[in-house]
Formats: structure tokens, sequence, C-alpha cells
């Protein structure tokens, strides 16, 4: 079975290799702020920084090998999007999301998901609907995989990209840029994963993304954004229920080195 696509690794050697191809394509090298902002958000995401934790930039100058201006330049990034918060006078740490920031994540998620389904429906080809649906097979199997080795991080951030990348996918073949380009900017596939992650939250039903893309592939618009509203909702009630233990217990703690 063919491993799910992975985000390129972060060590010193890839990294100048990567930067290296860069500048022979033209392309802008990505610069230290760049690198530290997409570290630290995949430890985010990789669960290895929970919600709440503060962030201490002394410890991930020290963790990433640089200065603290990159180090500062990623973490105002990454406040900017809503993934850490500040307080005066007591540091930085893991935001950690109300009961209403979660509704509202996923009713804009909704919202765009399901539209960018609709338009799928309409145009998908036999081609793109055969690769559709062979990824989603992919995904459910990924997804039995991980209650095998529920605890193998790199395997988890693994599947939740290649998840990420099924759901952009679908975007991508409503062949509307605006909408991709929304889904991208309000992170509504990355608070997913980050909500995911911090809560635990259960395995999906068998087939579980099949249904989705089937339903997509059908043909039928109505089908497609029934299949995806639903798909969306599954779950919430959970992430809610033991992200809220969070909420209650807000108080600064700072992970050690």
């Amino acid at each position: 079975m063919p491993k799910p696509e992975t985000v390129p690794s972060s060590r010193p050697g890839s990294a100048r290799r990567t930067g290296k191809a860069a500048l022979r394509a033209g392309a802008k090298p990505e610069s230290l702020a760049d690198r530290a902002y997409h570290q630290i958000r995949n430890q985010i995401l990789r669960g290895s920084l929970s919600i709440g934790d503060v962030l201490s930039r002394r410890r991930l100058a020290r963790q990433l090998s640089m200065s603290f201006l990159p180090i500062t330049e990623a973490l105002q990034r990454l406040e900017a999007e809503g993934l850490v918060e500040s307080r005066p006078r007591t540091g930085t740490r893991v935001r950690i999301p109300g009961e209403q920031d979660i509704r509202n994540s996923y009713v804009i998620r909704e919202a765009l998901e399901s539209q960018a389904a609709r338009l799928c429906a309409e145009q998908i080809t036999a081609k793109e609907s055969d690769q559709l649906l062979t990824s989603a097979r992919q995904l459910d199997k990924l997804h039995q995989l991980t209650r095998e080795s529920p605890y193998d991080q790199q395997f988890l951030f693994a599947v939740h990209t290649y998840h990420m990348q099924f759901h952009m996918k679908i975007a991508e073949l409503s062949h509307c840029p605006g909408l991709c380009s929304a889904i991208e900017k309000t992170q509504v596939l990355i608070f997913n994963w980050l909500y995911d992650t911090a809560a635990h939250n259960p395995q999906r039903p068998q087939q579980f993304h099949l249904a989705l893309a089937e339903a997509i592939v059908s043909g039928d618009p109505l089908a497609a954004d029934s299949a995806m509203r639903t798909h969306i909702r599954h779950g919430l009630e959970n992430v809610l229920q033991q992200l809220a233990r969070f909420e209650h217990a807000d108080h600064w703690r700072l992970r050690t080195a």
C-alpha cells in the first residue's frame, strides 16, 4: 500500500538542498523566519506543543539553532493566524480556543467546502472521479491503520497531511480559484487538524471518505452538498467536549526544554 505524501523534511541538510533547488528555479529561498514558522506550526499540529503550552523563545531558538529574531517573526505570524496568543508580561502560548471559536471554524468550513463539493460534482470528469475515489479509499485505509499505532506522531502527522490534501483536491476540482484561496486563507483545515489532535477525536467510521467521494462523483450537486455537511459535522460535539477542559483550566503552563 502506498504511503501518504508527507511534508518536506525540516532537517538542515534537506533545507539547504531545497534552498538550492529554489534558487535554480528562480524562486525566493525560504527565510529563517519561514523555516521557524513551519517547524513551530508542525510541532503544534503534531501535538508536540499542546494547546495552552507557553512558548519559550529561548528554548525555541536553541532547539532550532536560530537567533531570537526569526523566532519572534514566526510567532507573530502564528499569532496573526490564530494558532498562538500573547499576553503582556506573560508571554506567548499555543492558543486555547473557546467554544465559539470552534463553532465558528466549523461553520465557515462547512460553508466553503459544501460549495466546493457542489461545484466539483457539477464539473468532475471520469478520470478525476477515479482519482478522487482512489484517494478516498487510501485515506480510509490510513485512518484504519492509526487504530493500530495511535501514538505514532510521525505517522499521524502524515495521515493528517494526506487528509488535508484530499479536501484541498476537492476544492481544486471546483475550478474556482477564489474558493480555494478562501479555504486556505481561513485555515479551516488547519484548525480542524489542530482540534482533532488536541481532542484525540475518535476514529472515523469505515469508508468515511469513500462515502463522501461517491456522493461527489455521482454528479448530483445536492447529494454532494449534503454529504460534505454531514462529513464536516461528524465529531464536532466530541471536539467541543474534549477541548472544554482546556478552557476551564485556563492557566499558562511552561513546557520545559
